[in-house]
C-alpha cells in the first residue's frame, strides 16, 4: 500500500518541478518520506545529465534588464531554456531565469560561455542550471544572451499565450530624444523581427545575393532588358523594407517608416536586439 497520498505527490512537484513518475517512484523508493524522495530525485536527476545531453530544450522563456550604466542605460536579454512548457512555468525554473540574468548584469557577460561561467550564489551559472536540471529531470539551457548599451534603453517582454513566460524578448537602445519613441519601437521589433537596424549594417555580399536573384527572377519572368535595373532597384529595396529596421513600414502607422517615425520624435535608433525562444 502506498505511503503517499495525492497532496504528497502534488506537494513534491510543486517544491522539486519534477515529473509525475520521478515523484512517484521517488516516495516509493522513500516509504513516503518528504525529504529523502526530495534526495532521490536529485541523486538520479544528476546521473541523467549526461543522457539528456542529446535532447531538445526549445521551450523555455526571456529575461530582461535595464540599469544604469556607462553614459546611460545597459540593456541586458537572456534566453534560458527547457524541453518542455510545462517546466517554463514551473516558479523554481522562472527563479533560475532571474538569477541567470542578475548574473549577466553583474558579469557583463556577452556570450553563453561566459555567462555560464559567471560566479553565482555558491557557485557559477553552470552549477545552477545543473543543479535545477538534475532535481526537475529535463535539459536546462543558458541559451544566448545580448547586451545593448545607449543613452536610454527601452525593453519590450511579450508572451504568446497567456499562461507560459515572456516567450519574445526586445532591447532598443537610442539618444535621449529617441527615448519617448522607444518602446514603440521595441513594439514592432517584437512584431516584425529585422535582421539589421539599418542599410549601412548589411552585407555587401547579401545585398549582392539579393541584386542577383532579383535580375534572374525578372529575366525568368521575361521581364524587358531595358526596365531591369528599375525592377531590380525594386526588390532589393523590397529586401531592405523586409530586414532593416529603419526601412521596414511602422507597426502603428505603415505609412510611415520607423526610421521616419523616430526621426519625426527628433531622435535615433543607435542598436537593438531581439530574442524568441527556441528561433
Amino acid at each position: 500500500m502506498a505511503n503517499y497520498t495525492a497532496a504528497d505527490i502534488k506537494a513534491l512537484r510543486d517544491s522539486t518541478g519534477a515529473g509525475m513518475l520521478d515523484v512517484k517512484n521517488a516516495l516509493v523508493e522513500a516509504e513516503g518520506d518528504r525529504d529523502k524522495a526530495i534526495e532521490i530525485i536529485r541523486v538520479k536527476g544528476l546521473k541523467g545529465i549526461s543522457k539528456r545531453e542529446g535532447r531538445s530544450a526549445s521551450d523555455g522563456l526571456v529575461a530582461v534588464d535595464v540599469s544604469a550604466g556607462g553614459a546611460g542605460e545597459i540593456g541586458t536579454l537572456v534566453e534560458v531554456n527547457s524541453e518542455t512548457d510545462f517546466v517554463s512555468k514551473n516558479e523554481k525554473f522562472v527563479a533560475l531565469a532571474d538569477q541567470v540574468l542578475a548574473a549577466a548584469v553583474a558579469s557583463g557577460a556577452t556570450d553563453a560561455e561566459a555567462l555560464l561561467a559567471a560566479p553565482s550564489g555558491d557557485g557559477t551559472v553552470k552549477d545552477a542550471v545543473e543543479a535545477l536540471a538534475a532535481t526537475i529531470g529535463e535539459k536546462l539551457e543558458v541559451r544566448r544572451v545580448a547586451r545593448v548599451e545607449g543613452k536610454k534603453v527601452a525593453s519590450y517582454l511579450h508572451r504568446t499565450a497567456k499562461d507560459l513566460p515572456p516567450q519574445i524578448g526586445v532591447l532598443v537602445a537610442t539618444d535621449a530624444a529617441g527615448a519617448e519613441a522607444g518602446r514603440d519601437v521595441a513594439m514592432h521589433i517584437a512584431a516584425y523581427s529585422p535582421t539589421y537596424l539599418s542599410r549601412d549594417e548589411v552585407p555587401a555580399d547579401i545585398v549582392e545575393n539579393e541584386r542577383r536573384i532579383a535580375e534572374q527572377t525578372a529575366r525568368e519572368e521575361g521581364k524587358p532588358e531595358q526596365a531591369l535595373p528599375k525592377i531590380v532597384e525594386g526588390r532589393v529595396n523590397g529586401f531592405y523594407k523586409e530586414n532593416v529596421l529603419l526601412d521596414q513600414p511602422f507597426s502603428k502607422d505603415p505609412k510611415k517608416t520607423v526610421g521616419k517615425v523616430v526621426e519625426e520624435a527628433g531622435g535615433t535608433v543607435t542598436g537593438f536586439a531581439r530574442f524568441r525562444v527556441g528561433s
